[in-house]
């Protein structure tokens, strides 16, 4: 159903991807000289968004939902990684870059609401099992 935890994980995760968009760590990213971290970064935010909006309406097919929902968590994957290039490529690691890191722990957060979300589908699973043994 649409109405699981799950949903409720993919959306947070969507919302603070589109959150992050707004975070002074993207817009470092738009200042990057080499041109190759800010498409990556864009590209795989974007991808991740649209991978977790399209797990949501999945329910009916739980395990191509947890199968976009690890491809979302790949994607969001590499957007950390990107993300933390760029963060450690700033300069001093102090004080001064504390909403930088808060930015990065965001895209941290978003991995782990998108694996609670493939736990949460995977109980879906147990718990429609156990009812069909019931029948």
């Amino acid at each position: 159903m649409i109405q699981r935890i799950q949903t409720v994980y993919l959306a947070l995760a969507i919302i603070l991807n589109v959150g992050f968009l707004f975070m002074p760590l993207f817009a470092e990213a738009r200042l990057d000289t080499g041109g190759w971290l800010m498409p990556a970064l864009a590209a795989a935010l974007f991808f991740s968004v649209v991978l977790s909006g399209y797990g949501i309406f999945l329910y009916e097919n739980r395990p191509r939902q947890i199968q976009i929902c690890g491809y979302a968590a790949m994607m969001q994957g590499i957007a950390f990684g990107a993300g933390a290039a760029i963060f450690f490529t700033m300069g001093r690691i102090g004080s001064n870059l504390l909403w930088e890191f808060v930015s990065l722990v965001m895209l941290v957060l978003v991995i782990l609401l998108q694996f609670l979300a493939i736990r949460g589908i995977k109980k879906d699973i147990e718990l429609i099992k156990s009812m069909d043994r019931i029948r």
